[in-house]
């Protein structure tokens, strides 16, 4: 385990389950991002997303699942992601421990290659769970967006005594499109699973204040503590891939070299890295 950053900004080197037991006090994190390995065999830096069983995948997610739930402070949120076909598992675990009040889509377009013989998926589900249902940070002012109704349309609400225009701005709702993020695009870092600062941005505006808490125990390109900079929360994020740690050191500017050696943005795409040989057989850290 080693521990890298500031105060403010810290980066842990380490598997997820123990940087949590040992490293994060109870009752301390504001607001939690989890976006795991799911367990579908995508190359994360030479190791394989593949567990031996489905039953071992979820036996240790729900370790770490735990774990999260403890860490959170009472008034705090927690959105979780995984796979279109293990989140019934989280969704059902999670519903006895914590409120789950939203249960999101992520939705974006099309890679261009798709399944022939079946429905391709072409979004992520995400769990916005809190605490306490009565008493949660939701900053709906801050992540508004347009409504066509009033704003495309100009259409009278005739409900209302006396008649009104429909609202031209609202919360959004459960289903979001955002695109993937692609190699050239200016955000792109080297990691098969990026989420783009866009989706992060809405969750962290939404859901913490300036000042507040935010952990993500899977950081992998760190987009969750680049956005929490961003915008001028404190952050924590757990690597267990040295090659991912280089890039939240560069990316939230706290260091310029590692280990000696400086840290440059690589400009391929992974997909071109490894091969099916060269990759470690599984994740296994039970």
């Amino acid at each position: 385990m080693n521990i890298l950053g500031t105060a403010d900004y810290k980066i842990i080197h380490g598997d997820a389950i123990k940087a949590l037991e040992n490293e994060i006090a109870d009752n301390s994190i504001d607001l939690i991002f989890a976006d795991p390995p799911y367990n579908i065999g995508k190359n994360f830096a030479g190791c394989k997303d593949k567990w031996a069983s489905d039953d071992e995948y979820l036996k240790w997610c729900y370790i770490w699942l735990d774990l999260c739930v403890r860490k959170l402070k009472p008034t705090g949120a927690f959105y979780v992601m995984t796979s279109t076909q293990f989140m019934p598992y989280f969704d059902i675990y999670l519903r006895n421990k914590l409120t789950i009040l939203s249960r999101l889509v992520w939705y974006y377009d099309s890679s261009g290659v798709q399944a022939k013989k079946y429905f391709g998926s072409m979004y992520e589900p995400i769990l916005f769970c809190v605490k306490d249902k009565d008493h949660y940070t939701f900053n709906a002012k801050d992540i508004l967006i347009e409504a066509k109704t009033g704003a495309k349309r100009g259409l009278i609400d005739y409900r209302k005594n006396p008649p009104q225009p429909y609202n031209t701005e609202k919360v959004p709702g459960n289903v979001w499109e955002f695109a993937r993020v692609r190699y050239r695009m200016e955000e792109y870092e080297n990691h098969p699973t990026q989420k783009p600062v866009a989706l992060l941005e809405r969750i962290i505006k939404a859901s913490s204040n300036e000042g507040d808490l935010v952990l993500d125990p899977f950081s992998g390109t760190f987009t969750t503590s680049y956005v929490a900079k961003m915008l001028n929360r404190k952050a924590i994020g757990i690597e267990l891939q040295e090659d991912y740690i280089k890039i939240g050191l560069r990316r939230l500017q706290l260091a310029s070299e590692y280990n000696g050696t400086p840290i440059v943005k690589e400009q391929k795409s992974y997909q071109k890295q490894t091969s099916e040989s060269e990759l470690q057989t599984s994740f296994n850290f039970l």
